[in-house]
């Protein structure tokens, strides 16, 4: 008898070509799936890749062009300002020292910084206590109560315009800056309903243990609930303020009778370009205004840069409910 040394028959053997490995047919010499190089990702992959890079690289400059051509016209002399060129042809770097001769802009900053502050701080305190009641306390209609201050949403602000006038022109308070942040002391469903669904998300058991030792309530927001909620608050903070700093229709119907000095950032901005219109007298010097308009943008982008991380956070932690 004959052993046969040659191995097993050949419709046993397994070509190396057709070795799978993590479900995908290998190359002869084993170094990675068909199709893709060793080592790198497929080609569909990072074609894919690369795309979504061109698409937000272009997105990106597309939304930043306001800003570099706000930029460039800030720098350009009066005759330049709107040629459109985001370099400019003459640099007048001289526009950011006259600004401030010809316009009160550090007093207008400092209006729109003082109610700014003011209405977010306030807002987001009393928001605060609000928003931890309803998520909190049990007690008879507080689905009713939550579902009106839902209802109070739907509102236009126009609807609420001049029953707040009257309000505040009853009050003696027309022409100076307390109906601009006044009206945070009520605070504000969107704000509430942001913040008690942040509440909802901690464990109930923390607050039974700390009235177990005998916490108060009061002492159940101020030393549990609010350090907490630090990145929703932070997150309330933000979006009031820049909505108060942006705000001009507040300050049109309440600042726009009184001195230039006591406007707010918006207002001034308009009062500059009426100031400087040709059809009001004016020499057209916009170059003013563009600066302007630039300097004022720098308090929300600081705002924004050193709040990136608590607004993610609390972005991401306010949109779970538990």
């Amino acid at each position: 008898m004959t052993t046969n040394l040659s191995g097993p028959p050949a419709q046993a053997r397994v070509a190396a070509s057709d070795i799978a490995v993590g479900g995908a047919t290998t190359t002869p010499g084993g170094s990675g799936p068909v199709g893709q190089r060793p080592g790198g990702r497929p080609a569909g992959e990072r074609i894919g890749q690369t795309l979504r890079w061109v698409a937000m690289i272009g997105f990106s400059l597309l939304f930043l062009y306001p800003f570099a051509w706000l930029l460039a016209a800030s720098l350009k002399p009066r005759g330049e300002v709107f040629d459109n060129r985001l370099i400019p042809k003459t640099f007048t770097p001289q526009n950011y020292l006259d600004v401030w001769d010809q316009l009160p802009l550090l007093a207008w900053v400092g209006n729109s910084l003082l109610i700014a502050t003011l209405s977010a701080g306030i807002v987001t305190l009393v928001s605060s206590m609000v928003a931890f009641g309803f998520a909190y306390f049990r007690f008879p209609g507080r689905r009713v109560l939550f579902g009106l201050l839902l209802a109070s949403m739907m509102l236009p602000g126009a609807v609420t315009l001049i029953p707040n006038y009257l309000i505040w022109k009853t009050m003696g308070w027309i022409g100076t800056n307390v109906p601009l942040w006044g009206g945070a002391l009520f605070g504000s469903a969107f704000y509430i309903f942001l913040m008690r669904q942040f509440y909802l998300s901690l464990p109930r058991d923390l607050f039974e243990a700390a009235r177990v030792d005998g916490c108060s309530y009061f002492g159940l927001f101020t030393r549990i609930a609010l350090p907490l909620a630090l990145p929703s608050s932070i997150i309330v903070f933000i979006f009031e303020f820049q909505a108060s700093w942006n705000n001009f229709a507040g300050p049109l119907i309440y600042l726009s009778l009184g001195d230039p000095g006591d406007y707010t950032v918006p207002l001034g901005i308009k009062y500059a370009m009426t100031l400087y219109s040709p059809t009001a007298g004016g020499q057209g010097d916009y170059q003013f205004v563009m600066v302007a308009s630039l300097l004022v943008t720098l308090p929300m982008m600081i705002m924004f840069a050193f709040g990136q991380k608590y607004f993610i956070e609390g972005v991401a932690a306010t949109g779970v409910k538990g």
